[in-house]
Parts: C-alpha cells; sequence; structure tokens
C-alpha cells in the first residue's frame, strides 16, 4: 500500500505547534511499523510511505534539502519550496511531483492520498488533483474546518473558495477527525463521503526528570498554573487573564510557547492594566526534552480555548501526572470529564473563576491525578493501537 501525507508543513517546523507534533507522530509510527519483522506488524502488505510538504517555517523557511527524498526520524520526506508564505503555501514543485506519484503508482499499487490541514493551496489542490485521477483521499482538517475557524481569520477569502471548489472537494473527502466535537463541527459545514473519529497519536513519557526550567516550588501554598501552547486569540488567554484578576487566593501562572510579538505585546499590556503582570512568567518556546519536567513542576495546566479539535498538550500534561482545567471547546473536554481527569469550563470569566478556585481547594483530587493520569493516557493513547485504527481506515478505501 502507497500512502502520500500531505502536508503544508512539516517537523521541524514546530511554530506551528500541535499539528506538525501530530502528523509527524502519525507518520513515524506508521513507518515503524513499514520496517517491523515481529509478528505484530499492523499490516498484511507491506507499506510504502512518503511525506511531501514544503519548506514553510512562519514568515521564514527551513535549511533543509529540497526536492529528493530525506529521512527525517526514520520517515522519507521530500521538501519543495514555496512561492507564497502564510497561509497559502502554495508550492508548484510539490503539486508537479504529487502528480508524477500518482501516474507512477495507480497501475501497480493501492494508493490512498492523506492530507493534513486545510484552506492553503498545498491541501486544497492536492485534493484537486487527487480527485481528478480518482484516488482516494482522507482528510484530516486539523480544526480548520469549523464555524469557528470559518468566521476567524480571512473570513471572505475563506468562504469563497469554500463556495467556489472548497465544498465539492470537500464532498469527496473521507474525513479525519480527532474527537467527537470535531466531527459534529465538519457535519455543520459539509458532508463527506464518510467521517472517522480517530484520536491524535501524542508523544508521552514514560517519567519525567529534573529541568533547566526548574521552577522554586518549595512555598505550596501558590497555586502554580501553566499554559503550554502557541500564543493566538483563540487559545482564550483574555477570558483567563480576566478570571485571574477576580482570585484571591495565591497564584503563579507560566506561559510557555511562542505568537506573534504584537499580540503578545498587547497580552503583557492587558495583564499589567488588570494588576496581575508580576505574576506571569513569560517564558518562551519550551523544546521537547524539557516541556514534560515543566509541566510536571506545576498544578494545573489552563487552556480556556475558544476552539480546539483536540489539544496534543492535554494528553502530554496528563501523561506527566499534571491535571488540567480545559473549555468545553476543547476537543477532549468530554475525555477529561469521563475520566474525572481535570475541570471543563465554559467560555465565561466567572465560571473559569470558578473552576480554578474548585480546582485549587480539590488538593486530594488533584494528587489522585496526578497518581493515576500517566498510566489512563498510556492505555488509552497507545501508539500501536491507534495506528493500526489508520491502517484500517486506509485499507478500506483502497
Amino acid at each position: 500500500m502507497k500512502i502520500i501525507q500531505i502536508t503544508a508543513s512539516y517537523k521541524p517546523a514546530y511554530i506551528y505547534g500541535g499539528p506538525i507534533q501530530s502528523v509527524g507522530k502519525l507518520c513515524e509510527t506508521l513507518s515503524v511499523k513499514r520496517a517491523a519483522k515481529s509478528d505484530e506488524r499492523m499490516t498484511d502488505g507491506d507499506i510504502n510511505l512518503q511525506v511531501l510538504t514544503t519548506t514553510a517555517n512562519g514568515q521564514n523557511e527551513l535549511d533543509v534539502t529540497t526536492n529528493k527524498s530525506v529521512s527525517v526520524d526514520g520517515v522519507s520526506v521530500i521538501y519543495f519550496k514555496r512561492l507564497t508564505k502564510d497561509h497559502s503555501h502554495f508550492s508548484p514543485g510539490l503539486l508537479w511531483r504529487l502528480r508524477k506519484e500518482i501516474l507512477r503508482y495507480t497501475q501497480n499499487d493501492s494508493l490512498v492520498i492523506h492530507i493534513h490541514a486545510w484552506w492553503n493551496l498545498v491541501s486544497v489542490l492536492s485534493c484537486w488533483i487527487a480527485k481528478w485521477y480518482k484516488i482516494p483521499v482522507v482528510l484530516s482538517p486539523r480544526g480548520m474546518l469549523t464555524t469557528y475557524t470559518q468566521n476567524n481569520r480571512n473570513s471572505f477569502s475563506k468562504k469563497l473558495l469554500h463556495n467556489l471548489i472548497g465544498k465539492k472537494l470537500l464532498q469527496y473527502c473521507h474525513i479525519h477527525a480527532t474527537s467527537e466535537q470535531e466531527k459534529q463541527d465538519i457535519l455543520k459545514i459539509v458532508t463527506p463521503k464518510s467521517i472517522t473519529v480517530i484520536p491524535n497519536l501524542v508523544n508521552v513519557k514514560e517519567s519525567v526528570g529534573s529541568s533547566p526550567l526548574a521552577i522554586d516550588n518549595n512555598d505550596t501554598t501558590v497555586f502554580r498554573l501553566i499554559f503550554l501552547s502557541r500564543i493566538e486569540e483563540k487559545k482564550g488567554l483574555e477570558l483567563l487573564f480576566d478570571a485571574l484578576s477576580l482570585l484571591e487566593i495565591s497564584w503563579e501562572l507560566t506561559i510557555a510557547g511562542s505568537g506573534k510579538e504584537e499580540y503578545i505585546k498587547s497580552l503583557k499590556i492587558k495583564a499589567k492594566n488588570l494588576g496581575i503582570h508580576e505574576l506571569i512568567h513569560w517564558i518562551g518556546q519550551v523544546n521537547d526534552e524539557d516541556k514534560y519536567s515543566l509541566m510536571a513542576q506545576h498544578d494545573l495546566l489552563v487552556l480556556t480555548s475558544f476552539n480546539e479539535n483536540f489539544a496534543n498538550v492535554v494528553i502530554e500534561s496528563l501523561s506527566a501526572g499534571t491535571p488540567v482545567l480545559i473549555s468545553d471547546r476543547v476537543g477532549l473536554s468530554d475525555y477529561v470529564r469521563g475520566q474525572q481527569l481535570g475541570w471543563v469550563c465554559t467560555l465565561e470569566v466567572n465560571d473559569i473563576k470558578e473552576k480554578l478556585i474548585n480546582a485549587y481547594h480539590a488538593q486530594k483530587a488533584r494528587e489522585k491525578i496526578k497518581q493515576s493520569a500517566p498510566e489512563i493516557i498510556r492505555r488509552d493513547f497507545n501508539d500501536k493501537v491507534l495506528a493500526k485504527r489508520y491502517l484500517e481506515l486506509y485499507k478500506r478505501l483502497t
């Protein structure tokens, strides 16, 4: 089976946050299975996996070899230059290579094209080429097919693209949603050929150690909160700041992540106007080696987003034993409720405040989560089990 993974950006373009991690983890796990020789192989046939991507890295370009296959953590990846920047990513070289791959494999092998994200020219035009040659397409929108996303940034161009070509292409796709919430969001916009819910593959740690980012946590009376994600409008940090300004308990907030300088500056101004700026520590982007131990040093991870199709950081935090407080617009909110691994709030400031207070006083509950969550996460988000579900989806389409 030939599987072509199409994504406008790929590792090491970590500036794009969770989707980079999710796509990379899926490709790495499938590539490992391709090489496996034991009875635990997840497919009866060979897996031939190829990633086609661009050099996108925000407003910059990755310093990588282009137009030839290179191995990235065991995955065969071909990077192509792009002619336009975020968020269009127009890359004629990638599209031409995709056409060549289709013509090469359709006569000799079963072929599935898996496209990640939407609203960019890599995804949309790749889908159009696949449809032209009648190749089955799996589309993982990665949170890009929600009413929030449609009406947020560049809403006019998105609606125009959707009405001109996008809707028909989406109806051709077999869509992969990462949560039941994302599935329902998608179905409000389009009716695809099929839709399947499979969680993201997420890097989880067996244990956490010390970190050079270690903080002073000798004072157990301080409620240590952490936000670890890309810093952008949809994350709801303004709401969180408003709620924190109403608290009468002792707290501190660590903000780890990167974002547009102008937006971060506006958040810092807001924090100062609310009188809470001295309680907020901005530490910038954190690498994978440090983030798990950093989360483990905090009492609660907070993510009051307006919209999240999944939110890898929730699973990462729980794998480190740190409970979470997330909004009910985060795709994993039902899971967190069902497994009693944290608190779920609405997007109302007073409710965020009340849930923070509840979490602060629930010290025994937080301790229980710290002890039980890592094992629950390793069980429910097992790489082999989830990768097998992706392969079963691919096989159904060939």
